[in-house]
């Protein structure tokens, strides 16, 4: 064997043992000194599978597997088990982030169950009033540019939400009585849908009128709009319920239901004749008076009866006008309702082309009446695009206070003065296709 062919591995002294007790079993072992490991530019050391070193021990016996030693300069890999970076962990810091997400949690859930004496009134929506609206066909005409009615939203002031509802600045925080006025949510309610049913009434009937149709309206009886906390008439008669008698006596309106009531004293059983939300067949309704003290705008008066009458008239219309507001109670859309019927029975474009919206009540003489909420009804209309907004004398200033340079506010209390605004900016109240007979007494 040359000296280009020496081993170059560990193994070979381990090789050269072996062949030595093959041919000489009785001899000892014969010493072979280690052969250098191979420089950086020699081929790479044999995998770890190989065994390395002179053989040890007696015949047989296995030695044992060792790695070779790295070369000059090359740094040995890294054990997986001891030479990793280790992570350092915190588990006291981690307990305290959970307890303090709890605990806030916790925190958060407690302050929204605690009601604060505020309600929070906010801007809501604007939107068209026409889909409400529906006319005969024979007589309804195309609105390119509706008229929009508007509203707002209000929730219950929590200790979890008042930070928020105070910082903000289109929000106005009113207190509970101020907007319940002592009222129980349920009759709250059915207050608001009563009072919608009436806006929509007196929205049909001044349009029809203005428009030149004959809507006579016949007395009905005294409607009840409200009733007092520990009075005779608390949970007995309710919100929408007609009364049409006294004690036999009709009382076709709330003035004749008052003087009729002025005729008895505390103590004294008296009947009633109701319809049950207006519509139900007539039945008896007795109530034993009771002197009881309320409380009205702030001040104490006595009653024997808690109820709030209204007058309740029956309208007769030349033909079918429905209108059914949806989600809005209230009567603040009575303006824009009215301006709706007549722009879809008229062939003109009532707005002139500009998107106006209107707030306001309406009775059936034509008259607006004032409204809350305007400040955030401006802020919901100038959301919208709104350039002309239509409001009650009253609320003129509340109005300007946050409209912008592209808002015209202006303030009307007639159905007339509002459709003399939009004549000025170029809208029109074409014809309208009138019934035969029907007379143009406008009112």
């Amino acid at each position: 064997m040359t000296d280009d062919e020496q081993p170059t591995t560990s193994g070979a002294p381990a090789d050269r043992d072996r062949m030595a007790r093959h041919f000489f079993p009785n001899s000892a072992p014969i010493p072979v000194p280690d052969v250098p490991a191979a420089p950086p530019s020699m081929p790479p050391p044999a995998p770890p599978s190989v065994l390395s070193g002179p053989a040890s021990g007696a015949a047989g016996q296995t030695p044992t597997p060792t790695m070779p030693p790295p070369p000059p300069g090359v740094r040995p890999p890294a054990h997986p088990a001891t030479d990793a970076p280790r992570r350092r962990r915190h588990p006291r810091l981690r307990v305290w982030v959970w307890v303090v997400v709890v605990v806030l949690a916790l925190g958060a859930l407690v302050a929204s169950r605690i009601n604060l004496a505020y309600y929070a009134i906010q801007p809501g929506t604007a939107q068209s009033v026409q889909p409400f609206i529906t006319v005969p066909s024979s007589k309804s005409h195309p609105v390119t540019h509706p008229v929009l009615l508007t509203d707002v939203r209000e929730a219950r002031v929590n200790a979890l939400t008042y930070l928020f509802f105070k910082l903000e600045p289109d929000t106005a925080l009113y207190s509970v009585p101020s907007v319940t006025g002592g009222t129980a949510p349920d009759e709250l309610d059915a207050q608001g849908a009563l009072e919608m049913s009436q806006a929509e009434q007196a929205a049909k009937t001044s349009a029809l009128r203005h428009l030149g149709y004959a809507v006579p309206g016949t007395p009905a009886g005294a409607v009840i709009a409200g009733t007092f906390s520990g009075t005779p008439a608390y949970g007995v008669l309710n919100v929408g319920d007609v009364v049409t008698a006294v004690d036999g006596t009709p009382t076709l309106t709330a003035g004749a239901l008052s003087t009729a009531l002025d005729a008895h004293h505390s103590g004294e059983t008296v009947t009633f004749t109701v319809r049950k939300n207006g519509t139900g067949a007539p039945g008896p309704v007795a109530l034993t008076l009771k002197r009881t003290a309320v409380d009205v705008g702030g001040q104490t008066v006595y009653v024997n009866v808690g109820i709030e009458p209204e007058d309740q008239v029956n309208y007769s219309y030349p033909f079918p006008i429905s209108i059914d507001v949806t989600d809005i109670g209230g009567p603040s859309a009575g303006l824009a309702m009215t301006l709706g019927v007549i722009d879809a029975l008229s062939s003109g474009s009532l707005t002139g082309g500009h998107t106006v919206a209107a707030t306001g009540t309406m009775d059936a003489s034509g008259d607006v009446g004032d409204v809350g909420g305007v400040p955030q009804k401006t802020v919901a209309v100038e959301n919208a695009g709104a350039s002309i907004f239509l409001v009650p004398p009253q609320e003129y200033h509340a109005a300007l206070s946050k409209a912008r340079s592209g808002l015209h506010v202006y303030a009307v209390s007639t159905l007339d003065q509002a459709i003399a605004v939009l004549e000025a900016h170029g809208g029109q109240v074409g014809p309208t296709t009138l019934d035969a007979g029907a007379s143009r007494s406008a009112g």
